[in-house]
């Protein structure tokens, strides 16, 4: 085993997924009613961040063995030998009770149940149990990444809303076309590692017509924020518009295009990332005026 260094093991925790846990988490927690202390807001994004990572050392060393046979992962640190399986599940199991009682302490119980219950779901329903066995693993395991805004919320108010509800559903609509744009183009490393993704169990045509139909879904649930009084014009417009660009992404995708699958999934990640982006400049706007 080669000697691992500080990166080997912050790779551990998925950086990119982790990000993106910890960015949603910051707008659900902006958007909530009420306050948190700034600091105790800080303390519990970095559990939120903390539990997000977690997730992602343990499905590390969980999927170790096929990480080895995918191109697009046999150079993470536990299939190059960098890193021993049991470090990899040491770190997650110590994280995950780490994260998740420092969120109750910074801020409350319902939070920490959520942070609990996202790290949980994302080892055992879609680690353990979908990946490797339905082509819906990714549909139904995509709950747990749609979660930290909800959490984020929830850190600052306790009261039940329709408002995180849409939040998560932005979230959870959005994954499947994310992923299955991915694996378009990646199928091949997917069947070399027997992973039942949708283009491997049920072909490429099957694949970009559920990705077509779920982008289509996401122009009713995105904008709904707007149509429901929750956010502004500013939001309302914003979410149209580039929720349109994704069906038209969607769509060069459903036809065939060549280069469409990556174009998807590279706006994927910009969409959602300005989707949510948009929220509290909207409400902060609404504020102002």
């Amino acid at each position: 085993v080669a000697v691992a260094s500080a990166e080997d093991y912050f790779e551990l925790l998925k950086p990119r997924v982790m990000s993106l846990a910890i960015f949603t988490a910051i707008i659900g927690l902006l958007l909530a009613p009420g306050s948190l202390h700034p600091l105790l807001s800080v303390f519990s994004i970095i559990a939120i961040g903390a539990g997000a990572g977690a997730a992602g050392a343990i499905n590390m060393w969980y999927d170790h063995d096929i990480d080895s046979i995918m191109d697009r992962t046999k150079f993470r640190p536990l299939p190059s030998g960098r890193v021993l399986p049991e470090e990899a599940l040491s770190l997650g199991v110590i994280l995950t009770l780490f994260s998740v009682l420092f969120l109750a302490i910074a801020s409350n119980y319902m939070a920490a149940f959520f942070l609990l219950l996202s790290i949980l779901f994302y080892v055992f329903i879609y680690t353990i149990w979908l990946k490797r066995k339905t082509s819906q693993n990714i549909v139904i395991g995509g709950a747990a990444g749609a979660l930290p805004p909800v959490i984020g919320w929830y850190t600052v108010s306790q009261d039940f809303s329709v408002f995180p509800l849409i939040l998560f559903l932005i979230i959870f609509l959005w994954t499947p076309p994310h992923f299955w744009a991915l694996s378009l183009y990646r199928s091949s490393d997917y069947k070399k590692a027997s992973i039942p993704m949708l283009p491997v169990i049920k072909g490429k045509k099957t694949t970009r017509l559920n990705i077509f139909i779920y982008s289509l879904t996401l122009i009713l649930i995105a904008p709904s924020l707007w149509y429901l009084n929750l956010l502004g014009p500013i939001y309302g417009i914003s979410s149209i518009v580039l929720s349109l660009l994704f069906i038209f992404y969607a769509w060069k995708v459903y036809k065939n295009i060549e280069g469409a699958a990556p174009r998807l999934f590279k706006y994927s990640i910009l969409y959602l990332f300005l989707i949510f982006l948009i929220m509290p400049i909207d409400k902060f706007f609404e504020m102002v005026i």
